[in-house]
């Protein structure tokens, strides 16, 4: 079985900085894709950014590019989100989530991660 923890959001000002971390637990060693995803309320969850498992390719929203940064430590099982320049567009419940099938890829679609955290909310102020 695979848990996924976040933690690191909060409450911050436009152009402040946050650092969002997941730590995944398996009970068997598996490679993933991990991807981050967000949903702002009354909207739909949409794709922020994914790393594959030996970290050779990432994506990014479109919009979050240049301000976001995906990374990960597999000796720790830690994935990370460093947020720079945050908007208060970027306020959402932002969540981790695990593809075990498609490990060398990176993965956009929300449909194809297997497993999700619980969620960690981001609130951008102006």
């Amino acid at each position: 079985q695979v848990q996924l923890v976040e933690s690191g959001g909060g409450l911050v000002q436009a152009g402040a900085s946050l650092r969002l971390s997941c730590a995944l637990s398996a009970s068997t060693l598996r490679q993933y894709t991990m991807g981050w995803f967000r949903q702002a309320p009354e909207k739909e969850r949409e794709f922020v950014a994914t790393i594959n498992w030996n970290g050779s390719r990432t994506r990014y929203l479109d919009s979050v590019k240049g301000r976001f940064t995906i990374s990960q430590e597999k000796v720790k099982n830690m994935v990370y989100l460093q947020m720079d320049s945050l908007k208060p567009e970027d306020t959402a419940v932002y969540y981790c989530a695990a593809d075990i099938h498609q490990p060398w890829a990176a993965v956009t679609a929300a449909e194809d991660y297997d497993y999700w955290g619980q969620g960690t909310q981001v609130t951008v102020s102006s």
